[in-house]
């Protein structure tokens, strides 16, 4: 499964244990011996996805030797098998037979998962393409082959045939993918200009959330350019009190940019989860009065080639309203 396919971050886990001797052999193989409830295949997928431990240390390589230690698994919940298709309106940017490209809204979640089973993009599909989605992404997740978190706007492109979902994988599989988002931070990174190349896993201490790894996890790169920085500094040498961030992913790890802002002291504006420490007051009242209530992200630009007739392809949108109205908010603090 693509790297954009994630399991649903408020979904409630159950987590099996195991106790594992250092003689089991592969990893896959000693746990579906000791939990025999889940299948090898299926054990595979969740040492990938991250939500495998052994004493707090997140696994990722399934063909590993076991090591003696207390393994735990965290299994999400079953999601609703046969989502149903909703009148949802949607913003089209590009339709053929093959595949279809939309301005996901914030707010609307890739696909069904628990405790949010409707108003999904899966539900809006359903309805727009009918019977010609794609089911080879499963029946949860028709024609998705990459996702965009749930308070993220931006370009999403699914599969409406198996030969489009297939080549589209690919892509994303190879990062093969030309991917810029749009980010308004508290402070801005340092330097400018540069590169994040790091490992990103399961948080030990919290399982919701992502987390820069120094072992296991799984690698993440991100470019990144700031744009604009706004607001005087509090005091000489200080960094300025938002910018807007342009990054591009060359892999697509869960919450990749929120995670990869954060560790280099400029955390996403209105970032719930990893938004740690608060903006000066100034851009608080920025944030109020733009009406932000989620992070300040945006897919703003998603090129690839046409899996199927093999012409490329580039979509760019710009921020909805909240994000806009905010950076028109900042630019009255605006110092460069």
């Amino acid at each position: 499964m693509p790297d954009d396919l994630p399991a649903d971050d408020e979904a409630v886990e159950t987590v099996l244990q195991a106790r594992l001797a250092g003689d089991a052999g592969r990893l896959d193989r000693a746990l579906a011996m000791a939990l025999p409830q889940l299948s090898r295949a299926r054990l595979q997928a969740l040492i990938v996805a991250g939500a495998v431990s052994r004493d707090g240390v997140v696994l990722t390589d399934a063909s590993a030797r076991a090591q003696a230690g207390q393994h735990l698994v965290a299994v999400p919940p079953p999601v609703a098998a046969l989502p149903r298709p909703e009148a949802i309106p949607l913003t089209v940017l590009f339709e053929d037979g093959d595949l279809i490209v939309i301005d996901k809204p914030a707010g609307m979640a890739a696909h069904p998962a628990p405790g949010c089973e409707t108003g999904t993009l899966v539900n809006a599909l359903l309805h727009w393409c009918g019977p010609s989605l794609s089911g080879i992404g499963g029946v949860a997740r028709p024609g998705i082959v990459h996702r965009l978190d749930k308070d993220t706007s931006g370009v999403m492109v699914a599969a409406k045939t198996d030969r489009a979902h297939a080549g589209l994988s690919a892509l994303f599989a190879a990062h093969n993918i030309e991917r810029t988002y749009l980010a308004l931070t508290r402070g801005a990174p340092d330097p400018a200009r540069g590169r994040i190349q790091t490992l990103i896993g399961r948080s030990s201490s919290d399982r919701k959330k992502m987390a820069v790894l120094r072992s296991g996890g799984r690698e993440a790169i991100t470019d990144y350019a700031v744009q604009r920085v706004f607001g005087p500094p509090r005091k000489p040498g200080a960094p300025p009190l938002a910018a807007r961030v342009a990054c591009t992913l060359h892999t697509g790890r869960t919450h990749q940019i929120r995670v990869h802002l954060a560790s280099r002291g400029a955390p996403i504006l209105g970032d719930p989860t990893y938004g740690s420490g608060s903006p000066a007051a100034t851009v608080r009242a920025a944030i109020s009065e733009a009406g932000l209530t989620r992070q300040a992200l945006h897919a703003a630009v998603l090129g690839f080639v046409h899996p199927v007739t093999g012409e490329p392809m580039r979509f760019e949108t710009t921020p909805p309203a909240d994000m806009s109205t905010l950076e028109s908010a900042l630019g009255a603090l605006e110092i460069s």
